[in-house]
């Protein structure tokens, strides 16, 4: 048995390894990105779809013209309101409190819709979903910015 026979072994190992951990990767990566939205209840629509059914003069969906609920989100920073109306949601109004500004406000309608309000170097971020129809909060984040 020759040396080069043990190293050519190893490095078909190492190849057949790394094309396994490629396409568990990737098969997770679709999975996830594929299913993760229905596992949170959210429905399936994004920005680029929106876009792309505003490009082609597509209706907006029958869901819209339905009443939706709606829910007020408040705290030390301000008031989100959001509405639902089946799986897409519609930010309303984002209302600052005194001391505190609304730096972007996504209005929807969208699968989720969100708000920052900052004040000094603090920040809110109000992440809202459809949750069965109800808004629903996917994410509630506090920021301070570090003085430099």
């Amino acid at each position: 048995m020759s040396p080069t026979r043990p190293a050519a072994r190893a490095v078909g190992l190492v190849a057949a390894w790394v094309a396994a951990a490629t396409a568990a990767v990737v098969v997770g990566v679709l999975a996830v990105s594929g299913l993760g939205a229905s596992f949170r209840d959210r429905g399936p629509i994004g920005d680029n779809e929106a876009v792309r059914e505003a490009q082609l003069g597509a209706a907006a969906p029958t869901r819209l013209e339905e009443p939706g609920e709606r829910r007020v989100f408040s705290g030390a920073h301000g008031r989100f309101v959001v509405r639902c109306r089946g799986a897409y949601a519609e930010g309303l109004r984002a209302m600052p409190a005194p001391g505190w500004r609304v730096v972007s406000y996504e209005p929807g309608p969208d699968d989720d819709v969100d708000a920052i309000f900052t004040r000094g170097r603090s920040s809110v971020e109000i992440d809202v979903f459809c949750n069965r129809g109800m808004p629903t909060i996917a994410e509630l984040e506090r920021n301070e910015i570090p003085e430099g």
